[in-house]
């Protein structure tokens, strides 16, 4: 019985197509991924911007306790040496007042170089933010648009698969397990048009006269003589 080339390449379609599908639905999953990579590290850059700024704010308050610690001390100092009747320890007083003093004015340049890079911390979190928010628009379209390409690949996909077994009731089984065998082995396109120089479209290698003869006649499925592939007329 002549074989039913135009019922291969029919089938033969849906089996391209249903490759490429499942190409693109084993990639998404990828993409999605790298996506959310990308929101990640921004994310990440937001988190350590928060918490290089909140460090910096608790050193400004621990470095404002010193202060008023040494503040408190001072005037505690001072209510000794008024209520001190002895020379030399209201000068030993004196002398610890105006060591406190110097540890405050070192204090408040300290203050001063903390708020100055809290500033600067509280730019690099605002940039880190703003960056944070245009990748997440981003992402968030990108990762809906894969999402609904999923499901349009996948709907496709379940109708090509139900074309392709009505396709299969059609065709005779040893043309259908010589294709199966070929599909597996070599991938579409396994039926391929041999040109009028007698060259396989697969593999581009010259056929014989003889095989071209097989083709024209049509009687029997003919592969090329070097790749397997089943061959047809252009």
């Amino acid at each position: 019985m002549p074989p039913d080339i135009v019922g291969l390449l029919k089938l033969q379609e849906r089996d391209l197509r249903l490759g490429e599908l499942r190409k693109e639905l084993a990639r998404i999953p990828r993409e999605q991924e790298q996506a959310q990579s990308r929101l990640a590290n921004n994310q990440q850059a937001v988190s350590t911007s928060k918490t290089a700024l909140q460090e910096n704010e608790v050193a400004i308050k621990n470095v404002e306790l010193d202060i008023g610690t040494r503040r408190e001390t001072i005037s505690r100092l001072k209510k000794q040496q008024f209520e001190t009747r002895k020379n030399t320890e209201y000068q030993a007083l004196g002398t610890e007042v105006v060591r406190y003093a110097g540890d405050i004015d070192a204090l408040e340049t300290k203050e001063l170089e903390l708020m100055e890079k809290a500033d600067e911390r509280r730019k690099v979190l605002t940039k880190a933010e703003t960056a944070l928010a245009s990748t997440k628009a981003g992402v968030d379209e990108e990762v809906a648009i894969l999402t609904k390409r999923t499901e349009n690949f996948t709907k496709e996909a379940g109708i090509l698969e139900i074309e392709r077994k009505d396709l299969l009731v059609g065709l005779e089984e040893d043309q259908l397990s010589i294709y199966e065998r070929l599909l597996k082995q070599r991938g579409a396109p396994v039926v391929v048009q041999i040109t009028s120089e007698r060259q396989c479209s697969g593999c581009h290698v010259k056929a014989t006269p003889a095989t071209m003869v097989k083709v024209f006649n049509g009687h029997e499925l003919v592969n090329c003589e070097n790749c397997g592939r089943i061959l047809y007329p252009q």
